[in-house]
């Protein structure tokens, strides 16, 4: 076994998008030595920062986990691509830069589950401890001095403002402030973008708090396993790209922040989870632990297209001279196509008008996709409106194949197995169709490309999902926080694992249930959550 080679009070795996906030935050102190480990490079890439580029990054492997999932029939027997961050920040430094509260009876449902100091009132200050809302917003809801700003779009677009008007003719109120008092209605999305840049979890937290002394960064080191003495984690060894290994010592905490896969993947080769696969696996068990690995989740969504006329869209805005005129726009600190997040405007709403809170989030950006290829827009002006389920029924797990910590697990989201998602995003699927025909729309619609007017039925639109249906990489839940006499729950309220000391959880998929939401900002919240538990314990 490799010696030593530092030794530190606490112990980060993964500078994400929990990770960067966690290594802020415990640092803050300098009585507390830090390290964080990210397996992934700097965020040096031009187009990490730049908002546009999220269409190179999120496919590029130098800056990506290229996960994917098994085959499913919700997924008409597809793999689907699950992309996670490989990079400081995480997913936060490839994704659609979306900041989504969700709904305040998420969180309420979470502390009915027996999760205490987790309904929306608990949670509420720390979601504004990290934001710095630049806009309107109720100061008793939205924080103003946070390191994360949380911006307005300053880019219109004609067919965003058809688009609303639209879903206001047929009944859909509108919203400037869904992350407020409620989410309900049709509007313009907020996001982490300020001064034409991406604020991800490394620009917004990490990049200021390396300048401490006490907080060290390990880039390029994966972490293959988590070391015990006993029943206690004492420190984690460490994998580099040419094959050597090392080993961390930690004082007090081992916390492992590596996001929904890689989270319960470490867990289980290192000891923690399930008998029968810790057998599987040839894995001495430390804790066994039902429910680490399952409980994953996923929005499972699907794009409405339309083909559009008399309107330039972003599809013939980003090539050519246009793309020069952009990008000097940028350069000025003008508003432009460059600096906005890939959704513009937002629904939430309800699949039934009995419901009482909406079960719907679509997205509309005026533009379209080719279908199959990644990243590529169509070659004709189109428009898009996407939909998923809020909160999914269908479960599903992550499961490690070997020990060997360079080999991606068995991922399982189940799409589309519960009844109630189905249902629900048939319904889905008609009211984004209806939207995207209202009377203020009429001008600028052609006709509808995907799914097209002979797909009507219940039937055919189900069978639409599951053929075109995609993930929105939100992938969660897999290390459930729950009570200890809950055989299906990893950690506790203040995200400890069950059953072993000196370890926590503290990323997405400790969560019970999907929140009505991205799961961004959420993530953020659990962080500065479970920080503020941390320091609390050395009181």
């Amino acid at each position: 076994m490799p010696e030593v080679a530092g030794r530190f009070d606490f112990i980060i795996v993964g500078a994400g998008t929990a990770g960067c906030l966690l290594a802020d935050r415990l640092s803050e102190n300098p009585a507390n030595s830090v390290c964080v480990i990210e397996a992934g490079p700097r965020d040096s890439h031009p187009f990490i920062h730049l908002p546009a580029g999220y269409i190179k990054t999120l496919f590029n492997p130098a800056y990506t986990w290229r996960f994917e999932t098994e085959p499913s029939a919700g997924s008409a027997g597809r793999r689907i691509a699950t992309t996670q961050g490989h990079t400081l920040g995480g997913s936060s430094s490839i994704n659609g830069l979306v900041y989504n509260r969700g709904q305040a009876a998420d969180y309420d449902a979470w502390a009915q589950m027996g999760n205490r100091g987790w309904s929306y009132e608990d949670v509420l200050p720390f979601f504004k401890r990290t934001e710095r809302r630049i806009g309107a917003g109720d100061e008793r809801l939205r924080g103003r001095a946070g390191a994360l700003p949380v911006t307005d779009l300053d880019w219109r677009h004609p067919l965003c403002a058809a688009f609303v008007a639209g879903a206001e003719s047929e009944g859909i109120p509108f919203n400037a402030d869904y992350n407020g008092a409620g989410q309900a209605g049709v509007g313009y999305y907020q996001r982490v973008i300020h001064k034409g840049l991406r604020y991800s979890s490394a620009r917004a937290f990490l990049k200021s708090a390396l300048k401490r002394p006490n907080l060290v960064l390990f880039t390029d080191a994966q972490v293959s396993a988590i070391q015990f003495a006993g029943k206690r984690a004492t420190g984690v060894s460490l994998l580099r790209p040419d094959g050597s290994r090392q080993r961390l010592a930690a004082a007090r905490e081992v916390i492992v922040a590596a996001g929904a896969i890689n989270s319960p993947k470490l867990l289980q080769v290192s000891g923690i989870g399930p008998a029968a696969l810790l057998q599987q696996l040839g894995v001495e068990p430390v804790a066994v632990l039902d429910g680490v690995g399952e409980n994953l989740r996923d929005h499972w969504a699907i794009r409405v297209v339309a083909r559009v006329k008399g309107v330039r869209t972003i599809n013939r805005m980003v090539t050519g001279l246009p793309l020069v005129g952009q990008a000097v726009r940028w350069a000025l600190g003008r508003p432009n196509v460059l600096s906005v997040s890939p959704s513009l405007a937002h629904v939430f709403w309800k699949s039934d008008p009995a419901s009482s809170v909406p079960d719907l989030q679509m997205t509309f950006t005026p533009a379209s996709y080719r279908e199959g290829v990644a990243g590529l827009l169509d070659s004709f002006d189109g428009m898009t409106c996407g939909v998923w389920q809020q909160r999914p029924e269908s479960t599903g797990f992550v499961r490690a194949r070997s020990r060997d910590p360079r080999e991606h697990p068995a991922i399982q989201p189940n799409y589309l197995s519960a009844e109630i998602d189905r249902r629900t995003i048939v319904d889905g699927i008609r009211l984004a169709g209806r939207l995207l025909e209202t009377e203020p729309l009429r001008p600028y619609f052609v006709r509808r490309e995907s799914p097209g007017p002979e797909i009507a039925g219940d039937d055919e639109i189900l069978d639409f999902a599951r053929r075109k249906g995609s993930t929105v990489f939100h992938l969660m839940g897999s290390c459930r926080m729950g009570p200890a006499d809950d055989r299906r729950s990893v950690v506790d309220d203040r995200l400890r694992v069950h059953g072993v000391d000196g370890l926590r959880v503290i990323d997405a998929s400790i969560m019970p249930t999907m929140p009505s939401a991205n799961t961004m900002a959420a993530t953020y919240m659990i962080a500065e959550k479970g920080a503020d538990a941390i320091l609390r314990s050395l009181q």
